[in-house]
């Protein structure tokens, strides 16, 4: 799809918004959280656009977000027509807060389970007005933690943290959140250049702003395994993240360009 034409189609809300920050929020089956979740990030003592990006939530999720829609002037929403993976939904979203008449100076990505406390979002825009072009809310550096996550998936969240960090060797702790402040230099530097599906999109983001020399910051954050619905960590996901270390893997041998 072409996110510079036939906009008025595809997202609905008001296109003219003009915010500091936009909030991508994606979502599939989150009834029970979302509209909370809206509130109180409109209810921040931040200039902030929210989009969310559904897939198309047989729980009805957009039926929520839009009667939020009449209730506040500063939300999008874009339904797509099936369950299309996180990687596609953060790119997508990118692609839509850099094509509206006046661009957010910084883009935060969260969950939209409550994983992530949106109180945070504004010491991660904080972190970002001083110079830096990606923010990472982060669960292993000094602060940080977890709450209520069962051992095994503590486990493989630091073996993918630990390749991570061989593979691209950005002087961080946590590769994998994705709880971040982007800022918008950076977003419209490599928005064409993802090509992540699902999970893995975290490590691309942060190899491309490596890449491009901007500098990627740190801030301690709290990650509460979501209490309502299921989780969202799936086998492809995994398969998304492995498949993307291989070919950083390849890349560092030289066999692919």
């Amino acid at each position: 799809m072409s996110f510079e034409t036939n906009l008025s189609e595809s997202i609905e809300g008001n296109l003219d918004i003009s915010a500091e920050t936009g909030v991508i929020l994606p979502t599939y089956c989150e009834t029970q959280n979302i509209e909370k979740l809206i509130d109180e990030i409109e209810n921040l003592s931040l200039n902030t656009s929210i989009l969310v990006i559904d897939d198309s939530s047989p729980d009805g999720t957009s039926d929520i977000v839009r009667k939020c829609q009449k209730k506040y002037n500063n939300i999008l929403l874009f339904v797509r027509p099936k369950k299309s993976g996180l990687g596609t939904a953060i790119t997508d979203g990118f692609k839509i807060f850099l094509s509206v008449k006046n661009p957010p100076k910084y883009i935060v990505t969260m969950d939209a389970d409550y994983s992530h406390n949106p109180k945070d979002i504004s010491r991660l825009v904080s972190v970002a007005r001083v110079g830096s072009g990606l923010v990472i809310g982060s669960r292993y550096c000094k602060g940080g933690s977890i709450v209520n996550w069962n051992p095994l998936r503590l486990v493989i969240s630091r073996i993918a943290n630990i390749v991570a960090s061989l593979m691209i060797g950005a002087k961080i702790h946590d590769y994998t959140s994705g709880f971040r402040c982007y800022s918008m230099s950076l977003v419209r530097k490599i928005t064409n250049d993802l090509h992540s599906q699902t999970y893995e999109i975290q490590i691309e983001t942060i190899r491309l702003a490596s890449r491009r020399l901007y500098k990627v910051m740190e801030t301690p954050m709290t990650f509460v395994n979501r209490k309502k619905g299921k989780s969202k960590l799936t086998s492809n996901e995994i398969k998304g993240f492995l498949s993307y270390i291989l070919k950083l893997k390849l890349e560092k041998k030289g066999k692919i360009s």
